[in-house]
């Protein structure tokens, strides 16, 4: 058998085009052979790392025994495997990797694909679990967690454009894709598109799914709430994206408690490094809106993007709060074009440079555009 980081090094990013045969016959083989823990799926755009991590903890501080799946990871894989308060061990992963590898023919773990083989990887490591937090990949229908069929409850947080060589160019099309995956029962995020709820409702009769329009404010009025907020610099996405999680707990009969996100950890989403230094994995435009309330005047941009992202239109809403760019270097095959990025900067008037590794104590900065420029920033 192959050790899990040499098998999993040699399998694909990224889809060339979705094949959901493959991961349809890999689940049914190992179906019958684990156990279901209740599953809480995040579908959406935006918001699901954080949601589902603040899920995760609260029920973990509730005393439950909790896995936590999400994707991707930012300096190592082990990141997506969060198991009852800390990432996976290296020794946890490959016990789980071995099941996986005895369980299913060698032909269909050559076809899985990253995504998918750990996908599969967290049904086995988490399977002695009360509960499962799955975070959806890329759109819904066709997402490898979809497929898990002890789902308690779908949180949809906030619907948005992105991944639209796969989803489609309208919210629209976008949003029914997603939302396809749903459970029967249902927690609706207050959503900026007002299609999605129109569409949300028609699939949730057609399944007869119960849907719940989320009530954030009666934990964003809280008093304790507020105050951990506050102490915690929480920007007002991320306040919403936590208030959700509490609601997809209160909806489930979850005794919790609020005082139980003093120790919440939400590494890479607004998360200050430093006094002056903030890390954001955000990589879409919705993700720019929030952050653009966030952040302050004059912040340095430490910034780098993927080409199929919308960083023309995200520059130009960060513009003005924004004193220059600093261009980081990333690796990846899918960042964009460096000149690319440079005449779009010359034509929206922002002055630029190149990331040179030094920073100036008396200046802010933000670095936001990617998972991948975050890592290269850490790294």
């Amino acid at each position: 058998m192959i050790e899990f980081n040499k098998f999993i090094e040699k399998k694909s990013l990224y889809y060339k085009e979705i094949d959901t045969k493959t991961i349809k016959i890999a689940y049914d083989a190992i179906s019958l052979h684990i156990s279901k823990p209740k599953a809480i799926h995040l579908i959406g755009t935006n918001g699901k790392g954080s949601t589902g991590r603040a899920i995760a903890h609260l029920l973990y501080k509730s005393g439950k025994s909790v896995g936590h799946y999400s994707s991707p990871h930012i300096l190592e894989f082990n990141e997506r495997l969060w198991l009852n308060g800390k990432n996976a061990s290296n020794h946890q992963i490959e016990e789980a990797h071995k099941i996986l590898f005895n369980l299913l023919d060698r032909d269909i773990l050559d076809k899985l694909s990253y995504f998918e083989y750990t996908t599969l990887l967290a049904f086995v490591l988490f399977q002695d679990c009360d509960f499962l937090v799955l975070e959806a990949g890329l759109g819904g229908e066709f997402d490898a967690t979809t497929l898990y069929d002890n789902r308690l409850l779908s949180v949809i947080t906030p619907i948005d454009i992105d991944h639209q060589e796969f989803l489609g160019n309208r919210v629209e099309d976008i949003a029914t894709t997603k939302l396809k995956a749903i459970s029967k029962m249902v927690l609706l995020a207050p959503q900026i598109h007002k299609e999605v709820y129109k569409i949300a409702y028609n699939l949730a009769k057609i399944k007869s799914a119960t849907i719940k329009e989320a009530n954030c404010d009666r934990y964003l009025n809280d008093k304790a709430f507020i105050e951990i907020a506050k102490d915690k610099a929480y920007p007002k996405y991320l306040q919403n994206n936590i208030a959700l999680a509490l609601d997809a707990l209160n909806l489930l009969g979850v005794d919790t408690k609020i005082e139980y996100l003093k120790d919440l950890e939400l590494f890479g989403r607004f998360y200050k490094l430093k006094d002056n230094i903030y890390i954001d994995v955000g990589h879409n435009l919705l993700g720019a809106r929030a952050i653009y309330e966030a952040i302050d005047s004059d912040i340095i941009l430490i910034y780098n993007t993927l080409k199929d992202k919308e960083y023309k239109k995200i520059l130009e809403l960060l513009k003005p709060k924004i004193k220059r760019v600093e261009i980081i270097d990333i690796d990846t095959k899918r960042a964009v074009d460096i000149n690319e990025l440079k005449e779009v900067l010359d034509r929206l008037d922002i002055k630029y440079r190149k990331f040179d590794n030094s920073l100036d104590e008396s200046e802010k900065y933000l670095v936001f555009g990617s998972f991948y420029t975050v890592e290269a920033f850490l790294k």
